[in-house]
């Protein structure tokens, strides 16, 4: 199967989707043609059963009348664009179409049509996309729906971890209702803010992400596993461990949590029950915030499997809570990431906060029926 035969199927499940009926459908898809679900062979054979799954659900009912490509896609797509779908060329290029299709949105005079944004590839891509969506006004936000497809090497941030349960949001009966994100906040004006709509954090994960991003294309296999591997080793041998003063609050502004410790790494999430770096479960129930304290070498080595599992939650050094709103500052650098966007933090960007947004980002959710 071909990127064109991808488009053409996705195409066809937009066409008879059962999403916002009764609207006008236009849509959008935004492919990176290099992301991992498109370039690993067992991958993309998997993505092509779950595609063609979904072609056969949609096929089951009725086609849409108003039903179609942007006039974005069309323009911007080359080839690809008559079937719906723009191949990004670069880093910022999945913004920069976002863009041009919230301005096409604005000024159409047709109110009624659903702008169905889908994006294709990684965390990258979909972070991408969201921030300029995020970043528009609201009443122009809600003329559109997001799907964000599993086609990356890490899928933390879509809406399903195989292509078939994101593409059954399509087939099946849906809503759309609007998600939060994180952002995080620095004290030197210009630094920020930075934006996340998975979990965003500061520490060895970070550090993590930040190498993981500098040597892709560069090492063989899943580099970030590499990475994790050596960031136990040699992570607070690169960057000084120091403590974080810490004051966390909920939605009314109320403290929840205040402390002052040596923490390896401090993520929130938008929720709790999210995973980041292909599926590690660092918020493993519903709790959104999860500090790791300092901790000897031998036990960095004999802990760091349990993230794969979220068993981590019980063991004395994890700090699990829910808070709304996290104020830090530290004596030393610290590297932030956003959904796999690093950032340093320097002394001088303290106090920092990472704060959950208000419902933005209009997501597709699989509608409960009685």
């Amino acid at each position: 199967m071909s990127l064109r035969d991808f488009a053409y199927a996705l195409g066809e499940i937009c066409s008879h989707s059962l999403l916002a009926p009764g609207r006008p459908l236009t849509w959008t898809i935004i492919a990176n043609p290099i992301a991992g679900g498109f370039t690993i062979r067992s991958r993309w054979k998997r993505h092509q059963a779950g595609l063609k799954d979904a072609l056969e659900k949609a096929g089951n009912q009725s086609r849409r009348k108003d039903a179609g490509p942007s006039r974005t896609a069309r323009e911007e797509g080359g080839e690809l664009g008559g079937l719906g779908l723009i191949p990004t060329r670069e880093p910022g290029h999945a913004g920069r179409i976002v863009r041009a299709l919230l301005d096409e949105a604005a000024a159409s005079a047709d109110r009624a049509s659903l702008y169905l944004l889908i994006t294709a590839g990684g965390d990258g891509t979909s972070l991408e996309s969201l921030i300029p969506l995020f970043e528009a006004p609201a009443a122009l936000r809600s003329r559109f729906a997001v799907l964000r497809l599993p086609m990356g090497t890490g899928n933390d941030g879509a809406d399903a971890w195989e292509l078939g349960g994101a593409l059954d949001l399509l087939c099946c009966p849906s809503r759309i209702e609007p998600a939060r994100a994180l952002r995080l906040t620095t004290a030197t004006a210009g630094k920020g803010p930075f934006l996340a709509f998975n979990i965003l954090s500061v520490g060895l994960d970070a550090f993590v992400t930040h190498m993981t991003n500098r040597m892709k294309g560069n090492l063989p296999g899943d580099s970030y596993k590499l990475w994790v591997d050596i960031a136990a080793l040699f992570y607070d041998r690169l960057y000084r461990v120091g403590p974080l003063e810490v004051r966390a609050f909920d939605e009314t502004g109320r403290t929840v949590q205040a402390f002052r410790e040596t923490l390896l790494l401090l993520a929130v999430g938008v929720s709790g029950n999210r995973t980041y770096g292909s599926h590690k479960r660092i918020l493993p129930d519903d709790r959104n915030v999860c500090g790791i304290r300092q901790m000897p070498l031998l036990r960095k080595l004999a802990l760091k499997g349990l993230f794969a599992t979220g068993t981590h939650a019980d063991k004395p050094e994890s700090i699990l809570f829910n808070a709304d709103r996290l104020e830090f500052r530290g004596e030393y650098p610290i590297l932030a990431q956003m959904d796999g966007e690093s950032v340093l933090l320097r002394r001088e960007d303290f106090p920092a906060a990472i704060e959950r947004t208000e419902a933005a980002i209009p997501v597709i959710r699989r509608l409960t029926l009685p």
